[in-house]
């Protein structure tokens, strides 16, 4: 099969990993989730000559395990962060600018009960304050809504306990999606980007400063060198474990916490818009209709166990059916009830005698003597600031010459996906196009043309030609192989999880359509792929284990 030549394709991976070895760039980047993402975009649209390498796939650990959400943080306020609740008002505007189909509008209900973590003045209050500083204009202004209103808007919610709610804007995402189309537009930039390459060690230089990076391309076995003026770790969860490498770690690290969505069918959770609301221990949940499912999260408690493979146990289920229990009575889910589910970890700041749901936002940044710049910490929110913060620490280290033909930075301009959809409207017209296409070839699934929308925009139309090239009698089969194909010649898929996780979400949000073309999407691969006997049977474990972690519930963390 003839190699292609876009940028982001993995059989471009020889060609990208020749570059690695063979070039010295203004800086390396480790770490592929939505901070690094961010940077390689930062510095490569700046004119910087920029890497990145990612140990697993891209968005692997935290980037795929968050709520989903580009909020502004409600609950920081109550800590008194406000300059990180202006911060995430501002750049949420930025990012639905950037990729309106991807980041999308959100209203959300607060619901306000008896003994509740807000009461109606301080949430009158809070949420006028948080329109303020996140510069809310118009219809998505906050309103206070008295207890009929509430429950109008939502007549799930327990009756016996409502006082009223309050009703604001938030923005919905696909963190991996997001993550990946961020790196893709880096790529189209000249950044070199490659997964499943493995930083295994530093090297050194007389000085004691950081030399090259002796790397690992976990596809083949082979040992490379990557040599840069400037090396960035963004490594979330793992920033501890390069700075033990690099032997920096000092007094501030991190202290990881675990994070707990589960999913649900939508009948049986049929929520009419997304909300806010009380769990019984005093935190707050969301639980947000997506599709043909209903996803509740998340919980926070401290985690000491494997970085690789994090786990839901049954105490972290049943915490979740508690909170969701008790505001919607009339529903008595249990965990039978329950379709599939994520955990992720959040790399935060350790704080002295501070309670997981008390720690800090902030992002920060270690520079070690080596050279070695790390940054955790961080909201999906601010990937750009953070970005941004990196950058300008990477430039004091250039010489006047190469800062000279930088430009600025300008990634609040630059759209994400190209053909861009300009705003909301013209997503919901392309939606309604798609709805027509969609029929007229046997597609009747309601959700599948906003699912299309909302994970590739206009590039939607590449896949759905693409579909045409396949000849099966089932559309949805077509659809899903085309959306294969685009996968690993668009957006470096390297395996059956990238695509079933990551690329598409269907392992959490259509667990049912995953299994039943499984069979046929690894027949694809091993095409696409030329993979061995060895590689199948590795695909074929893994997939496996992803499938039994996303449904099962264990007693314990491992």
């Amino acid at each position: 099969m003839p190699k292609t030549t876009t940028p982001f394709s993995i059989l471009s991976r020889k060609a990208h990993l020749e570059q690695l070895e063979n070039e010295t760039f203004h800086m390396a980047i480790i770490g592929g989730g939505i901070t690094g993402a961010g940077i390689a975009l930062d510095a490569a649209s700046r004119g910087l000559k920029v890497c990145l390498i990612e140990k697993n796939d891209f968005a692997s650990g935290t980037s795929s395990k968050s709520t989903k959400l580009i909020h502004g943080g409600l609950r920081y306020l109550k800590q008194f962060e406000i300059g990180l609740v202006r911060e995430s008002g501002s750049e949420r505007a930025i990012i639905h600018n950037l990729a309106p189909h991807l980041v999308t509008p959100e209203k959300m209900l607060l619901p306000l009960i008896k003994g509740g973590t807000y009461g109606k003045l301080m949430t009158s209050i809070g949420l006028k304050v948080y329109d303020f500083l996140a510069g809310v204009k118009g219809n998505d202004k906050r309103r206070m809504l008295n207890k009929e209103e509430t429950f109008k808007k939502e007549p799930l919610l327990n009756n016996n306990l409502l006082l009223g709610g309050g009703y604001y804007a938030e923005y919905r995402t696909d963190d991996a999606r997001l993550t990946l189309e961020i790196l893709k537009k880096a790529a189209s930039l000249g950044a070199v980007i490659v997964n499943y390459c493995n930083m295994q060690a530093f090297e050194y230089d007389s000085h004691s400063k950081i030399k090259n990076l002796i790397c690992k391309d976990l596809n083949t076995g082979h040992i490379l060198k990557i040599k840069a003026h400037s090396y960035v770790s963004a490594t979330g969860p793992w920033v501890d474990t390069i700075r033990n490498l690099d032997q920096s770690l000092s007094s501030n690290y991190l202290q990881l916490t675990k994070g707990v969505h589960v999913v649900f069918p939508f009948e049986k959770l049929p929520i009419k818009q997304a909300l806010y609301f009380d769990a019984p221990d005093g935190r707050m949940v969301f639980a947000i209709p997506r599709g043909r499912t209903t996803y509740v999260g998340t919980t926070d408690t401290n985690y000491h166990r494997s970085l690789d493979r994090v786990i839901v146990t049954k105490n972290d289920a049943e915490y979740l059916l508690q909170a969701i229990n008790r505001t919607f009575p009339s529903v008595q889910l249990n965990i039978e009830d329950i379709e599939s589910h994520w955990a992720g970890l959040r790399p935060l700041i350790h704080e002295d005698n501070k309670a997981p749901a008390e720690l800090s936002r902030k992002d920060e940044l270690f520079i070690s003597d080596s050279g070695l710049i790390s940054i955790a910490g961080g909201k999906l929110t601010g990937y750009r600031r953070m970005a941004q913060r990196v950058i300008e620490t990477v430039l004091k280290t250039l010489n006047k010459a190469c800062k000279e033909h930088l430009k600025k930075s300008s990634t609040d301009k630059i759209p994400l996906v190209t053909p861009r959809l300009e705003n909301t409207t013209e997503v919901k017209r392309y939606q309604k196009e798609l709805e027509e296409i969609l029929q007229s070839k046997g597609v009747t699934n309601s959700f599948y043309p906003l699912y299309l929308c909302t994970t590739y925009g206009k590039q939607a139309n590449v896949i759905i030609k693409k579909s045409n090239e396949f000849n099966s009698t089932c559309s949805r089969e077509n659809l899903i192989r085309a959306e294969l194909w685009y996968s690993i010649h668009y957006e470096m898929t390297n395996s059956l999880a990238d695509f079933f996780v990551r690329r598409t979400g269907m392992l959490y949000f259509d667990i049912y359509n995953m299994k039943k073309h499984l069979k046929i999407a690894l027949n694809d691969c091993i095409n696409y792929l030329e993979w061995d006997a060895k590689r199948i049977a590795s695909e074929k474990e893994q997939i496996k284990i992803l499938q039994e972690d996303a449904t099962r519930f264990y007693n314990e963390e491992f």
